[in-house]
């Protein structure tokens, strides 16, 4: 009688304390709830503990949760789930594994603790986060064993698991065991064959499922932008919409690197408007997708309007739009923004410095550039990559400081690789500087020794210095290891749809009209310079 009394004050007490950790949302009020708590002599209330643990979960506060196991003597199934989640959460996911060891080895014998359909998924999550296949194996051999190989979450967790690891067979195998599929099954299963660019896999899923949702699209959308097909990723994006499925932010994320790739301005200005009209300006991401996508499509002066309208700019705003100037070869603009970004206080990254090396390069700002090489290391402690040395490399180039370029080469602190060498054999071509030419056509025959455009190079050089010989051998050269040049190719946009034009590619439906159109406009231009032609001769007798 006395034990159901004592276990009834002590749940009347508990009730006392939910509310009050319910409104709880900062580790200062919980700290202070607890100690209330203790007071009560409430400290061995798994119920109240766990709730505890759930706040520091929120809070990130892992280290006080395990202060609040540690101090439980006989934890329960709740507690170890809600401290296994809280570690997951937080990605420690080591520490998750080895509580989730521990509840197996509970030394109580007569009251043992089982893991249960709330303790596997986030189980399963920590083997995923550390991208253990094995030991994701073995907890699956757990969940077979505690009979819950039936629960739609945990085997959409393993799934998850084997996609993530790469072993899409073993994600197969439990798909086909499943006895209740859901749009999450088929999504991870898309998302793991697009992840290994395997589209045509992920696609025959894509077209199989029965209910796509918007995850399915964007995912779809997502891995032909990954592998280069932006025009499949443009033809998905348009098909969902016929179907009546609206775009969100991440599948607009999605579809704007693929129109600037392909120079899909309208579909891009569409965007654009259908953001604006839909409140998803106000997202930093959304605009600088935007920005990049129109200073990819040339108009940067757009680019410029809604990097001006932006309420919140970060990092990749101000080196998107940095990169964008120098890529229209608007150097001082882009010096001049970077200037803009050092007064807001916005710490630049390496791509800034990429941007503005690549902006001094095209417009030939040697001692700018040197200059902001060596702020990247000595102001801002980033250590510059190959691109910002083979940035530097062209401006030398450009400015026609040949030997020191190669000197710069020499110190680099890692191999430069064929663009860098490619960069100095085209200044010097630029220059024409034959020796330092050759040099890096040497380090080039080991890089690339089927890239056309190098033997094309040298054979310039020999020819803009009237060296014939030299010119002959390296066409033989380039017959002798019959080299195909790589046909160059042109991208226009035509009623919202992108279409490619290979040199020498008669296949398209419409060539033919197009060779005619072409032929009308030559004759047309032959006939206004025998035009021309005739009224200078009159204007010269007369």
């Amino acid at each position: 009688m006395e034990m159901k009394i004592s276990a009834w004050i002590i749940r009347e007490l508990e009730d006392q304390f939910v509310p009050i950790l319910q409104n709880c949302i900062n580790m200062t009020e919980l700290k202070k709830i607890h100690v209330h708590i203790l007071k009560y002599s409430l400290s061995q209330s798994n119920f109240l503990a766990t709730k505890m643990v759930d706040i520091c979960d929120i809070n990130g506060e892992t280290g006080y949760a395990y202060l609040l196991f540690k101090q439980m003597t006989e934890p329960n199934i709740f507690m170890y789930n809600a401290l296994i989640r809280a570690y997951t959460h937080n990605h420690f996911y080591y520490q998750a594994l080895t509580i989730y060891k521990q509840m197996l080895r509970h030394p109580q014998a007569k009251n043992p603790i089982f893991p249960d359909k709330f303790t596997f998924p986030f189980v399963i999550k920590a083997c995923t986060g550390l991208l253990h296949r094995d030991l994701g194996k073995q907890i699956h051999g757990h969940v077979c064993k505690f009979g819950r190989s039936s629960n739609s979450v945990i085997e959409n967790s393993l799934i998850d698991l084997y996609t993530k690891c790469d072993d899409l067979t073993g994600a197969h195998r439990v798909l086909e065991r499943m006895t209740e599929r859901d749009a999450v099954s088929w999504n991870t299963l898309i998302y793991g064959h697009a992840r290994l660019g395997q589209m045509r896999r992920a696609r025959a899923i894509f077209e199989a499922m029965a209910d796509k949702t918007i995850v399915s699209w964007t995912t779809l959308i997502s891995g032909y932008t990954r592998i280069g097909c932006y025009a499949d990723a443009l033809g998905v994006f348009r098909q969902m919409q016929v179907v009546g499925i609206r775009p969100d932010e991440i599948s607009i994320i999605a579809v704007l690197p693929a129109c600037a790739q392909l120079g899909a301005l309208e579909l891009g200005k569409w965007i654009h408007i259908y953001s604006d009209k839909n409140g998803l300006l106000q997202k930093t991401c959304i605009c600088n997708a935007l920005i990049e996508m129109y200073a990819k499509c040339g108009s940067i002066d757009q680019a410029c309007r809604l990097f001006d309208q932006m309420s919140d700019r970060d990092v990749i705003s101000w080196s998107t739009m940095i990169g964008g100037l120098a890529n229209h070869g608007k150097a001082r603009e882009a010096i001049e923004l970077f200037a803009e970004m050092q007064k807001a206080e916005v710490e630049p990254n390496n791509i800034t410095f990429l941007g503005l090396l690549s902006a001094c390069a095209h417009a030939g700002f040697l001692d700018e550039g040197l200059k902001y090489f060596k702020s990247m290391t000595r102001d801002y402690h980033i250590n510059p990559s190959v691109e910002h040395y083979g940035c530097v490399v062209d401006i030398m180039g450009r400015s026609g400081c040949l030997d020191q370029a190669v000197k710069f080469i020499e110190k680099m602190p890692f191999k430069p690789d064929s663009t860098i060498w490619g960069s100095l054999l085209s200044s010097s071509r630029t220059h024409g500087n034959l020796e330092i030419g050759l040099t890096a056509m040497e380090h080039l025959l080991e890089l690339e020794p089927d890239d056309t455009g190098n033997y094309v190079l040298l054979s310039n050089i020999y020819a803009d210095l009237g060296k014939w010989e030299g010119v002959s051998r390296m066409r033989k050269l380039i017959k002798s290891k019959r080299m195909k040049k790589t046909p160059g190719c042109s991208l226009i946009e035509v009623d919202n749809v992108v279409q490619e034009f290979v040199a020498g590619d008669d296949s398209k439906l419409f060539s033919d009209e197009i060779y005619w159109m072409l032929e009308l406009l030559a004759s047309q231009q032959n006939r206004t310079n025998t035009l021309t032609e005739m009224v200078m001769e009159n204007i010269a007798e007369s």
